[in-house]
């Protein structure tokens, strides 16, 4: 019996040393680099939105040109559509989010985003050689493999953020990310530039390339470090060592994530959550439209001539210029928060207005659902090149005008537990924009155009309403009451 004790004893000793011994390398590390608390955080953001944009300019120049690339298959037993596929993704994201803050809890944010980038790799993979059962399989997967990686970006991004600075790191996080947009459509231009028809050699050239890009960006997550406390806390945890590692085993992962889960079902009731899902479900609609719809109405329209493919990716270009733009921009604006979020808000949903209504006037009603063929009709004016890029520029500014001010303000709002907050929002952004791939399957585009002015302006009302609030609900403690 002694000697059990004795065994016990010496093995949290030993475990005691052994952090005692990191902490000193890791003290040691920090003061011949000369990084502080304060920098450690802005490297972790700058490597958060470094592996994403590397991720998302796969996965996204892949949207982009998914459904063109499908309907100009030679192969008659692949069957699969790029909006159905687009819709599954976003159906499974938005049930997933149940669950993905309780699988953050459990395994680590980091753990979570490397593992989820798999299968991002996977989903790009399969239109190297494509087949509707993998297509629609790997649908699947990485519906579930989005609502846990974005959950975790939100983690990271908060834990790495405080009141002052989480406008900035939004800001930050959003520019990188949408730089994705620039690089990987820059490739689509140049190398479909004249083609009117996308060949199996150029199909496997472009997904080898991404799928590549892909494992990149997942491997990068490995250089986020942890977050370091403040010096009181560290002072109290090393006087409580062995209590640590008591609790820690008292308080099983299961029963972290059984509460993670019940806080998200929780928040879901929320006044707040409740309004600013309203904003959120119009940005799932225009993801839709930008990432998908649109690039494939360009794509669709004869009288651009031979340039009608290569289109898509200079489409792309200009959606990702107006996307980092905004960011930074409203990043660096967020540094002076006396005007608040409200007038960012209010600049994107008019300048997504002039986009629809230029859309509307110049790209034909049939081309979201043209054949092979494409569509040789006109609008209102004569389909007109220049007209269609700038509108693609207005699509991106107008997005990270309400992105990096959701990102903002939950981030603002639920400090203190961001997970289940990030869940919710992804879960209603990631259910609309699964609806409305459903539908641009079968509707006109005027009607895509119409049902996406009506949400954005209610959508923005209710922003402006948390807004208001937002300080008065921090005051009294984030305890998922209403305003």
């Amino acid at each position: 019996m002694a000697d059990d004790q004795r065994k016990g004893l010496n093995l949290k000793g030993s475990f005691k040393r052994k952090i005692e011994l990191l902490r000193t390398e890791e003290d040691n590390f920090l003061r011949k680099n000369k990084m502080s608390p304060k920098s450690k955080k802005l490297f972790n953001i700058i490597m958060l939105g470094v592996a994403f944009m590397f991720m998302f300019t796969a996965f996204q120049t892949c949207g982009n040109v998914a459904q063109t690339v499908i309907t100009n298959l030679n192969n008659t037993n692949f069957h699969g559509s790029g909006y159905t596929s687009m819709a599954i993704i976003y159906g499974v994201f938005s049930a997933s989010n149940l669950i993905s803050p309780s699988v953050v809890a459990v395994v680590g944010p980091q753990l979570s985003m490397f593992v989820s980038g798999l299968f991002y790799s996977i989903y790009i993979a399969v239109f190297i050689q494509p087949f509707t059962w993998s297509f629609y399989t790997a649908s699947v997967f990485i519906g579930i493999a989005a609502a846990v990686i974005w959950t975790a970006q939100g983690n990271c991004l908060t834990i790495n953020s405080d009141e002052n600075t989480i406008g900035r790191n939004s800001g930050i996080f959003w520019a990188l990310l949408q730089s994705s947009l620039f690089f990987g459509n820059l490739y689509i231009y140049f190398a479909w530039r004249g083609k009117t028809h996308i060949s199996e050699s150029d199909r496997r050239t472009v997904f080898i390339a991404l799928t590549v890009l892909s494992l990149v960006g997942t491997f990068l997550f490995f250089l986020i470090r942890k977050p370091e406390e403040s010096n009181t806390l560290e002072e109290e945890v090393s006087s409580t060592d062995e209590s640590i590692v008591d609790n820690a085993s008292v308080q099983s992962k299961a029963t972290r994530a059984v509460d993670a889960f019940k806080r998200s079902i929780k928040l879901y009731f929320t006044k707040e959550i409740l309004l600013l899902s309203v904003t959120t479900a119009y940005t799932g609609l225009e993801l839709t439209f930008f990432s998908g719809v649109y690039g494939t109405c360009i794509g669709a329209v004869n009288r651009f001539g031979t340039e009608e493919k290569s289109l898509i990716g200079l489409s792309g270009i200009f959606i990702g210029i107006g996307e980092i733009l905004g960011g930074g921009f409203f990043g660096l604006v967020n540094k002076d928060n006396r005007f608040g979020r409200n007038p960012v808000v209010m600049l994107g949903i008019v300048v997504h207005f002039v986009a629809f209504y230029l859309i509307f006037y110049n790209i034909p009603n049939d081309a979201p659902i043209a054949s092979f063929e494409g569509t040789d009709n006109s609008a209102y004016i004569n389909p007109s090149k220049e007209l269609a890029i700038f509108c693609s520029f207005l699509l991106g500014l107008g997005d990270s005008c309400f992105n990096t001010q959701l990102l903002s303000i939950l981030g603002f709002l639920y400090s203190e537990d961001s997970a289940p907050a990030f869940a919710v929002f992804k879960f209603v952004q990631s259910i609309c924009a699964a609806v409305a791939f459903y539908y641009s399957n079968y509707l006109l585009l005027q009607w895509q155009l119409l049902i996406m002015a009506v949400v954005g302006f209610f959508g923005t009302i209710s922003f402006f309403t948390v807004e208001w609030e937002a300080a008065a609900f921090v005051a009294r403690g984030s305890d998922y009451r209403s305003i």
